[in-house]
């Protein structure tokens, strides 16, 4: 009885939801509606650069975290920018929605990089199907389990490959799902905490490592007329970086200190009993379940993905120019990562195909059947994908970027020894918002830079506190790629990984916020040595505020 009174409860309040956002569709076409006309040449809608450019994906991910809904809360969100857009006229809200040139669905589609990302997605899905149809993934789940005899020591192998895969976020989230699935399961770890642990070795271990697509796309964000090394300039970040850091030790902690809460708490305790998903589904469970038959090969797997890992670093480097004679950080900064990724990933299913045909793993026949079964699995994160481009295009066509702009410059000359931290929020803000850590440390990073030319050790910091911010929001944000990639790495429900996740990851914010202030405060009138002093506060932060959280709700006794 109670739980059906609570199913009717939440039916009732996703009618009340859904009826609030029709409500809000019609107030908007209202207020804003003016005669018909079309979107020339100089066209500004009325909320252009104002607080309302961020209502679209505020409304969107409000709903989805309301309804658990993602799909129709993407798809309103949408709607509401295309609206505001159009300055409530139906007909060009229609055009903006579908066939606008900088944030339209069709354009989003024949986007070559988003092309290229969907591509990849699929491939990967076909490659995960192939090992497990293959009996590789259970060969390699059987011979992990003589070296891997406890939950927590799945855990950290899940970090430490994800560590190691440190040249792109998405392709990242993909390879360490596929391949730690089968051993996380074995040893009951919730897909929610699995999605967790991939999600927080992605962005949070690009944004540091020297070589990777994210350290150029920081070295060229670095405006040239500042004079100063783009490079140079980001290696001096790496140790005022410290949601990145903070979220690295925090994995760590958690696992060892066997500290769960919020959402997640119950998810764990849920795998203890043998409910990966508490939810009740099983997300790909069709095409996505291991055959192991006694022939699989632990080789079947491995060569695939070492290749896998080896082609898109070539790949990327590649289109970047490295093997016609361009240095390597150069080569990476100047990389077609989708392009990069889509090559490797091909070729390494030809590889794969050879492999397979040869040691007479699996039948033609068989291994054809694996390619639309591929396509099937990627399906759900695919849309969620599209939508989420669509909401970014439909955000940045509202003036998104210039209202952060102007916010930022307007308030930073009065409070520069607390810039850092307000530069950390607002990153944070604006990422969260767009689902794009790329786009928010691009926009915010030549704002810093004006406001300190003369204080160089204001502006390290500050730059070091728009990338943390930056990779903070999207790492919460449930539109973002790598949160949405992450999902479908771990083969988790998304809005299950962004609810579970997000306890976990305002902790790590919370504690690299007040690493800010005191680096604020100190490297305005002291050295960066001194500054750096902040950084051991925030990492002892860390297992004390987890100390207090296991002492206030005890440790699950079943994390072993």
């Amino acid at each position: 009885m109670k739980d059906r009174i609570s199913q009717k409860s939440l039916k009732w309040i996703k009618l009340a939801v859904a009826a609030a956002a029709l409500l809000t569709l019609i107030i908007l076409a209202v207020v804003t509606a003016e005669l018909p006309g079309e979107a020339g040449e100089g066209y500004a809608p009325r909320v252009y650069s104002s607080v309302f450019s961020l209502l679209p994906p505020v409304i969107a991910i409000v709903l989805a975290l309301i309804t658990k809904e993602v799909y129709s809360s993407l798809f309103v969100g949408i709607t509401v920018g295309a609206l505001l857009y159009a300055n409530g006229k139906p007909e060009l809200a229609l055009n903006t929605l579908l066939y606008n040139e900088n944030g339209g669905l069709v354009v989003n589609l024949t986007d070559l990089s988003h092309a290229g990302i969907l591509v990849f997605v699929v491939i990967l899905g076909t490659l995960v199907v192939l090992m497990n149809r293959s009996g590789a993934a259970a060969a390699f789940g059987r011979w992990a389990s003589k070296h891997i005899k406890s939950k927590t020591g799945a855990a950290l192998a899940t970090v430490l490959l994800g560590v190691l895969i440190f040249v792109d976020d998405g392709f990242n989230c993909m390879t360490v799902g596929s391949v730690m699935r089968p051993i996380t399961d074995r040893h009951n770890v919730s897909r929610a905490k699995l999605a967790y642990l991939i999600d927080a070795t992605a962005a949070p271990i690009c944004i540091i490592a020297p070589v990777s697509s994210w350290a150029a796309a920081v070295t060229y964000a670095v405006p040239e007329e500042m004079n100063v090394n783009g490079f140079q300039m980001f290696l001096q970040t790496i140790l005022f970086n410290y949601y990145a850091l903070v979220t690295l030790l925090m994995i760590v902690s958690v696992t060892l200190m066997r500290v769960d809460y919020g959402p997640m708490r119950l998810h764990e305790k849920n795998a203890a009993a043998g409910d990966l998903f508490t939810s009740g589904e099983a997300p790909y469970a069709e095409d996505d379940a291991p055959t192991d038959e006694g022939k699989g090969k632990v080789s079947n797997l491995v060569i695939p993905v070492v290749t896998l890992i080896v082609t898109c670093i070539l790949g990327m480097v590649y289109t970047g120019g490295f093997f016609s004679g361009v240095d390597l950080i150069t080569a990476f900064g100047d990389c077609d990562a989708a392009r990069g990724l889509v090559t490797g990933s091909l070729i390494t299913l030809i590889v794969t195909f050879i492999l397979y045909i040869v040691r007479d793993v699996m039948s033609f026949k068989d291994f054809m059947a694996c390619l639309p079964a591929g396509f099937r699995s990627m399906c759900a994160p695919m849309i969620i994908l599209i939508l989420s481009w669509n909401l970014s295009g439909v955000t940045g066509l509202l003036g998104a970027s210039g209202f952060v702009h102007d916010l930022v410059a307007s308030g930073a000359g009065a409070v520069q020894m607390f810039l850092p931290f307000i530069v950390f929020a607002v990153s944070l803000f604006l990422a969260f918002s767009t689902g794009t850590s790329w786009g928010t440390f691009t926009i915010l990073i030549p704002i810093v830079c004006s406001v300190f030319p003369q204080n160089y050790n204001m502006l390290v910091v500050s730059i070091a506190a728009c990338l943390s911010g930056a990779v903070c929001g999207d790492h919460c944000s449930p539109i973002s790629d790598t949160t949405i990639m992450s999902s479908a790495g771990a083969r988790c429900n998304h809005v299950n990984h962004v609810s579970t996740q997000l306890p976990y990851a305002f902790t790590a914010a919370g504690i690299a916020a007040v690493g800010y202030l005191i680096a604020g405060v100190l490297a305005y009138g002291h050295t960066l040595g001194v500054a750096a002093v902040a950084l051991p506060v925030s990492l002892l932060l860390v297992p004390a505020v987890l100390w207090v959280i296991r002492k206030k709700q005890g440790s699950l006794k079943t994390a072993v």
